[in-house]
């Protein structure tokens, strides 16, 4: 692989939603991640998350095969596991035979509630995590019920990004120092952060503690969603007032002295309702030709099987071709070192004889395993 992260090893062990995330964002930046998935894993090709990896098959039930993961990881610089807490030190692979092993081992835990505190053994889901740091409350309209934003913020941005840009952070000081550690990402904790700025406008006194009341909740007749003639969307961000005034002039509102109130929280109901009925009466590609690349802060509500086909993000190749599938393009972009073009999935186990031959096992040793049942 190419990318910022050649030549840095982690070890993956398999498991669903953030941590396979985070092992996807390094190893779309160049490192070599290797999955140790399980017997009996069935992947899925088209699936974005197991991309650009390699894969050993171990049963971890079988002492063998622990000792294989333990010598893996021995030549690895970091490790994800999202298991609950405790289970991988009954493996006997924990953080403190590992780091022992090797000393420089970043050894990267992702786990919903986190290592300790009330809720740690207790089973949960994105929904879950996100609502007990408040998060989920600042989602919705007012007076409805929270809405779960799929599982962007807890599982993956409060989750495998988090721990991803911990693996690195923690990559960089044993780099510098020899000195491994381990990092407890927990999807309660990273969804906090990423809820800073709205903490902050709250410690501040600038938003109120009900959802769909506040600026940037929905509330605001200029920064929405709004349905147009063919049932297609738009959204409108025109906060500051340059932009509120692009968006008056192009709307033909500029002489209507109701929307000079553009601050003022009482009269946001009765302006969103004026622009409703205005955006409703148009198609969206109306709005589109009006709008598009102008400073109103304004883009089209694009579908999964519109948006890879806009004009803006084929030039930027947003979303690529992987194994005949669309997803996602790595991201950020560098000007150095360009991250290679994705692969698909190895099939589980693809990669065990070359994995095993790389930590000292000759071809017989390899049968062994494998007649064993400890290798796939």
């Amino acid at each position: 692989m190419a990318g910022p992260l050649q030549g840095i090893r982690i070890i993956e062990f398999a498991g669903i939603g953030p941590g396979p995330f985070c092992g996807m964002m390094l190893a779309d930046h160049g490192a070599e991640v290797i999955r140790i998935d399980r017997p009996g894993s069935v992947l899925d090709p088209r699936d974005p998350l197991l991309r650009n990896r390699k894969s050993l098959l171990l049963d971890l039930k079988q002492p063998d095969a622990v000792a294989v993961a333990r010598a893996l990881c021995a030549t690895a610089h970091g490790l994800i596991e999202g298991f609950r807490p405790g289970v991988m030190e009954r493996l006997g692979l924990g953080p403190n035979v590992l780091i022992a092993d090797n000393p420089a081992l970043v050894y990267g835990r992702m786990t919903g509630w986190g290592q300790f505190g009330s809720y740690a053994q207790a089973a949960g889901h994105d929904i879950n995590y996100i609502a007990l740091s408040g998060t989920l409350h600042t989602i919705g309209r007012a007076g409805e019920r929270p809405v779960p934003p799929v599982n962007y913020i807890g599982d993956f941005g409060g989750g495998g990004m988090m721990l991803a840009f911990g693996m690195a952070a923690a990559l960089l000081h044993a780099q510098r120092s020899g000195e491994g550690q381990v990092i407890d990402c927990a999807m309660t904790d990273g969804s906090a952060t990423l809820s800073a700025m709205t903490w902050g406008f709250y410690g501040m006194g600038r938003w109120r503690d009900e959802p769909g009341t506040n600026l940037l909740d929905g509330a605001a007749h200029f920064y929405d969603t709004y349905v147009c003639a063919d049932g297609k969307f738009i959204s409108i961000g025109s906060i500051e007032p340059q932009f509120y005034a692009q968006l008056r002039a192009l709307t033909g509102l500029a002489d209507d002295p109701d929307f000079d109130l553009q601050m003022v929280p009482a009269q946001w109901p009765a302006l969103k309702e004026k622009l409703a009925a205005l955006f409703a009466a148009k198609p969206r590609d109306h709005w589109c030709a009006l709008m598009e690349g102008s400073d109103v802060c304004f883009a089209p509500v694009l579908s999964l099987a519109e948006a890879p086909h806009h004009p803006h993000n084929a030039e930027r190749a947003t979303f690529v071709e992987v194994g005949g599938v669309t997803q996602p393009a790595p991201a950020p972009r560098y000007s150095a070192t360009v991250a290679a073009r994705p692969v698909p999935p190895p099939p589980p186990g693809q990669d065990s004889d070359a994995l095993l031959a790389s930590i000292g096992h000759d071809a017989a040793q390899i049968a062994a395993l494998k007649a064993a049942g400890v290798v796939g």
